[in-house]
């Protein structure tokens, strides 16, 4: 088994070795960078713009060689998705990066990358998206599930950048305070525009009460946004005993106007007239 395994390391070697030999002359020592020799690519405008650069890629080997070409983490486009650079030339390659409407002001961060003769090149790409900065937060649709307990709710970012937001749960009852959450961040991030249902669990919500629940959502640099809603509570088990309460004190005011009544009767019998 040793033999066996020593072979096949063997032959993947020979085949990496022989991959590398079969590649053009100069076919391994071919670049990929920003044009006019900048570290990275830097583009700057406002969202909704289609922003313009070029990548300059390089072949010093004796034959042509075929560069593919996309990018990652930003929407870039090139107007061909390969290109073949002749023998011992430099080819700049314009590309183009789509700033959507939706995009926040701020910086953001991309890859150009390019894949030829078994090797990759990626080239950081750097967005600058101008426009102002607002930060707003809404939460709508609040709703009580009072089969469960639980709390519906949506958060809609109605601001121009990515929001982290916070939740603070109070319900307020018949008696007095029910239920008191302090504002803790949520784990999501909502980009402008962007919204989003969530659930907020509720184990123990009262028996037999009329509750008014208020949410409290936050985030960095934008103005507190609260939503109410109102729900009654009435299980089985509460009502049954709330009958049997109202039941009792009706009987008990029965048997003292009954007894109230019997008194006043013999007095009336025992009078003379």
């Amino acid at each position: 088994m040793r033999t066996a395994a020593r072979s096949g390391l063997v032959a993947a070697a020979a085949a990496l070795v022989g991959a590398v030999a079969a590649a053009p002359p100069g076919a391994r020592a071919w670049t990929a960078a920003p044009a006019a020799g900048r570290p990275y690519a830097y583009l700057e405008g406002p969202a909704g713009s289609v922003l313009q650069d070029t990548l300059s890629l390089t072949n010093p080997g004796a034959r042509p060689l075929t560069v593919r070409l996309s990018g990652q983490g930003a929407p870039v486009s090139f107007a061909t998705p390969a290109v073949t650079v002749p023998a011992r030339t430099r080819a700049d390659v314009p590309f183009a990066v789509t700033v959507t409407a939706d995009t926040p002001p701020g910086e953001h961060r991309g890859t150009v990358r390019a894949l030829a003769a078994g090797r990759e090149i990626r080239v950081d790409l750097r967005l600058r998206v101008s426009g102002p900065r607002l930060a707003a937060l809404t939460v709508e649709d609040v709703h009580v599930d009072t089969a469960s307990g639980a709390l519906r709710y949506t958060l809609v970012n109605r601001g121009t950048t990515v929001l982290a937001p916070h939740l603070a749960v109070h319900a307020e009852g018949v008696l007095g305070t029910v239920l008191d959450r302090p504002g803790r961040p949520l784990p999501l991030t909502l980009r402008p525009g962007e919204r989003t249902t969530r659930t907020e669990p509720w184990p123990d919500p009262p028996a037999l009460d009329a509750v008014t629940v208020r949410l409290t959502a936050t985030a960095p640099g934008a103005t507190p946004a609260t939503a109410r809603a109102e729900a009654s509570f009435a299980s089985g088990p509460a009502l049954t005993g709330a009958a049997g309460l109202l039941l009792a004190a009706a009987g008990g005011g029965c048997a003292v106007r009954r007894h109230g009544r019997s008194r006043t009767q013999r007095a009336s019998a025992g009078a003379t007239p």
